[in-house]
This record gives structure tokens, sequence and C-alpha cells, in this order.
């Protein structure tokens, strides 16, 4: 449970347990008539009985009052449970006769205690929203940080490989070196100079090598 949400949580889970602690110590007549005003609105609850119907209702308010006040059941599935408790309230709200006004949605002085329901709507959708949301910030993280983690290891892979090649290449210009080295006869002036002179144009081409190979590594390590 974030912080956050713990004062609109505390709030109507208190107020909702109250109501189906309440409930259970209902008179039979209360019963009745709580069941005929939403068999009204709701018309396949007229199958169920008074007495069934006003058990299922307090046990229904105690359970969700109970998600809401525990901090270990996760804030979308009770903000859910709040936002479609407080839809069945605001229905029964707006489609009760002389509960509206002529516009079918502002209270008459009878509704005002039904109206203040959509509360509960905006309560819940605001919990199962934030915690939507919040879970998939923590998703994208955690693909952003792998995504980075991979591009670290292929730019790794580069830099090992162009290390790789400068130490090859340079094994093979000082293989060629001794090559001609002991191909030349007699070890004269000209033959030394002559040896020289390869090994300086193959010790170069190899620092050229080795030099274009990391700047290759470098510019892939520069994009992560």
């Amino acid at each position: 449970m974030h912080p956050t949400h713990v004062p609109l949580r505390i709030a109507t889970g208190a107020y909702i347990l109250n109501s189906g602690i309440g409930k259970l110590k209902a008179t039979e007549e209360e019963a009745e008539q709580a069941h005929g005003w939403a068999s009204s609105v709701y018309p396949f609850l007229k199958d169920m009985k008074s007495g069934d119907f006003h058990k299922a209702l307090a046990y229904g308010e105690i359970g969700l009052g109970a998600a809401l006040l525990l901090p270990t059941v996760p804030s979308a599935v009770a903000g859910a449970g709040l936002a479609a408790f407080g839809a069945g309230l605001t229905g029964l709200y707006l489609n009760t006769p002389g509960m509206t006004k002529d516009d079918g949605i502002r209270p008459t002085a009878d509704g005002i205690g039904l109206a203040k329901d959509v509360w509960l709507v905006g309560a819940g959708l605001t919990l199962a929203t934030q915690s939507f949301l919040s879970g998939t910030r923590h998703a994208a993280h955690s693909v952003a940080d792998g995504v980075s983690n991979a591009a670290g290891a292929v730019a790794g892979g580069v830099t090992g490989a162009a290390g790789a090649a400068a130490a090859g290449v340079t094994g093979a210009a000082s293989s060629v070196g001794h090559g001609i080295a002991g191909a030349v006869p007699g070890g004269g002036k000209k033959g030394k100079g002559t040896i020289r002179g390869l090994r300086k144009g193959a010790h170069g081409a190899r620092e050229d090598l080795a030099e274009a190979l990391t700047d290759l590594a470098e510019s892939m390590l520069g994009k992560r």
C-alpha cells in the first residue's frame, strides 16, 4: 500500500465496515424494505429472499471494508471493489423516482443522502488507477534497465573484440618482420635496411588499425 493511499482507505474502509456490521443487526422489516428498494432497480434480485439479500449485502460490505483496511490487499484490488460498490449505490440513486431533479442528475432533498455515494466511485477509481500507473512506471524502469545492461554488454564485447584484433595485428606484423629477416641472406646493411623498413611499415599499419578499432568501440560506448 502506498503511503498516500492510507487516509483514503482508512476513511472509506471504516465507514463501509461499520455499515456492514450494522446491517447484521437489522430487523426483518428493514431487510424487506432494503430488498424491495434494490429489486425495483435491479430486477435480478427479486428471486432472492429479503433475509438472504440483506445478509449477503452485510457480508459484502464487511469484506470490502476489511479489504480496504488491510495493508496486504493491493490498492488496485481494493479500489476496484470500492468503485464497483459505489457504482451499484449510484445506480440506486439515479434510477429511484424522486431522488433526482428533472435533469436526472442533480439530487432532490430526498436524494442528497444517496448522491454522496458517487464519492465512493471516485475514491475507488483513484486507488485503482494510481496503483496501476505506479506498476506501469515500475515495469517501464525495469525494461529500461534491461536495455541499458544489454547495451553495456554489447559495447563491452566490441571493446574486447577491438583489443583482440589489435593484438592479432601486432602478432602478425611481428611474424612478418621475423620471417623477412630470416629470408634475407648475409645480414648486410642493405638487407638490414630493408627489414627495418618493413618492420616500421608493419608497425605503423598495426597502430592505425588499433586506433581505428578503438575509436569504433568508444563511439559505440558513447551511444549508450
